[in-house]
């Protein structure tokens, strides 16, 4: 059964989508998700389903507007695209805590970056339904704006390799 992993948007950062991560697993099982694992408290969750990851994250996302008051959006990758999307880091040499991936549930527009106000020198590149930003002075005092960025959810370059191990991880487990 294929391994998922889903990336919530907007939990339990800055002090908005409360949700425990036990209720989360809770959730997700009850929509008939097996294998079901929490990483940190942001939002990130790995199950396996035999549903296709649009499908699956409609449901989840649905249930969870329904829980939480609002749909936080939820977007699914498996283990290899986050390993391939970690791989594909278009700055090797940033710190990885300061290289921020934003995954995008649809691929970015082509005018994604045409509204882009980098004052601390922030650097963005846009790779398909993912956006990767280099916050050399880090995420929490960057004043950069970009309004394509509104729909994704974002993860350091550390959270997804490991979700990547942790999902390649579940997929060696079945095998």
């Amino acid at each position: 059964m294929p391994v998922h992993v889903a990336l919530l948007r907007a939990i339990n950062v800055g002090g908005t989508g409360k949700l425990a991560m036990a209720d989360l697993r809770a959730i997700c099982e009850a929509l008939g998700f097996s294998d079901v694992k929490t990483y940190i408290q942001s939002g990130n969750v790995l199950f396996r389903s035999d549903l296709p990851a649009p499908e699956a994250a409609v449901k989840l996302g649905a249930v969870l507007g329904e829980k939480l008051g609002k749909a936080p959006g939820v977007v699914i990758r498996d283990a290899r695209q986050l390993r391939a999307i970690a791989d594909a880091s278009p700055f090797p040499d940033a710190k990885t805590n300061l290289l921020h991936v934003v995954f995008l549930p649809n691929a970015a527009p082509a005018d994604a970056l045409d509204k882009l106000v980098a004052p601390d020198g922030e650097e963005v590149v846009v790779a398909g339904h993912e956006i990767y930003v280099h916050y050399p002075n880090g995420s929490g005092p960057s004043k950069m704006k970009l309004p394509a960025l509104k729909t994704g959810t974002a993860r350091n370059l550390n959270t997804v390799r490991k979700l990547a191990e942790l999902a390649h991880a579940m997929e060696a487990d079945e095998a």
